[in-house]
């Protein structure tokens, strides 16, 4: 539920929804890179400490399902992560049916000599227009299951053909690859 309370959030402020006219799918994405350093490992209760570039520190959990190489890490070993999102909209033609809400995740450990890995999720899901408002502009939708959400709309083109009515179906990913690299 909180996923697609954020899914919608995002997508309704964000949202470059397609004119029937010119588009059939819009696609936003993003992506942010940053390199913390191990500043201290409790290899018992399994936490380990990072520095960020700004210099701020923070202590962090690790499960062994996440990150059974944990015993691998090191003070002062970097940790890159890449976090990256996008947002899909896909006007669906009248008469089109969608594939129907669903949520993907996937963990995915790399074979390297240093722990790395991926966490990947995937949710989708079709919102039926409800109104649409060019004054303001803004868009109101409802979900699936029953839930009213209005927002604005950055860009009021982005509106034009899009009418009570018409489903949108919106797929939202969101990966972070993570490796670690030793201390030089």
């Amino acid at each position: 539920m909180r996923m697609s309370t954020t899914i919608l959030a995002t997508v309704l402020c964000l949202t470059g929804l397609a004119s029937a006219q010119a588009q059939q799918a819009v696609t936003k994405s993003n992506s942010v890179t940053a390199t913390a350093t191990v500043q201290a490992i409790d290899k018992t209760a399994r936490l380990v400490t990072l520095k960020n570039e700004q210099g701020e520190e923070d202590t962090f959990a690790v499960s062994p399902e996440t990150m059974p190489r944990f015993n691998e890490l090191k003070v002062g070993d970097k940790v890159r992560m890449t976090y990256y999102e996008s947002l899909v909209f896909q006007l669906l033609k009248p008469g089109a049916k969608s594939d129907g809400a669903s949520y993907e995740a996937a963990l995915n450990r790399a074979k390297s000599a240093r722990p790395a890995g991926t966490l990947a999720t995937q949710e989708k899901m079709t919102v039926t227009v409800k109104a649409v408002d060019m004054a303001v502009p803004s868009i109101t939708v409802t979900t699936e299951n029953g839930r009213v959400i209005t927002r604005k709309i950055e860009d009021k083109k982005n509106l034009e053909g899009v009418k009570p009515g018409d489903k949108i179906e919106i797929t939202y990913t969101q990966s972070l690859l993570t490796a670690v690299e030793s201390a030089k």
